[in-house]
């Protein structure tokens, strides 16, 4: 894919680390989103354009107030059951445009917690 002069920095990163992933139904592409408040999970299944498994902090119904980056952690923790359901034991790990910390690193180590293999 020819990455264009007018693009972003996030795009060409982003177009850089998918080039590189393509997730199947056995090893689905774990695709993570962040916005500024809220953070979103999917487990996708590129060959059949199919998201198998999707979770984000809106759902978590939390009673106490969290941290962004411990939101991330509770919506991995549920991601690891949902994918477990699911009989998805490992992922493709797909950070996008964003950097390996803070609240995207939350979320893969608390699948690695769970037992869920990146």
């Amino acid at each position: 894919m020819k990455i264009q002069h007018h693009q972003s920095k996030s795009k060409k990163r982003a177009l850089r680390v998918r080039s590189k992933l393509v997730g199947v139904a056995q090893r689905p592409r774990l695709s993570v989103y962040r916005s500024n408040q809220h953070i979103y999970a999917q487990a996708i299944d590129d060959q059949r354009q199919l998201t198998l498994v999707a979770v984000n902090d809106k759902q978590l119904k939390l009673k106490t107030k969290l941290t962004k980056t411990e939101k991330a952690h509770q919506v991995g923790e549920r991601l690891a059951d949902k994918l477990k359901a699911a009989k998805i034991a490992k992922v493709i790990f797909d950070r996008g445009p964003y950097r390996y910390h803070g609240r995207v690193k939350a979320i893969a180590e608390a699948l690695r917690q769970q037992g869920i293999k990146l």
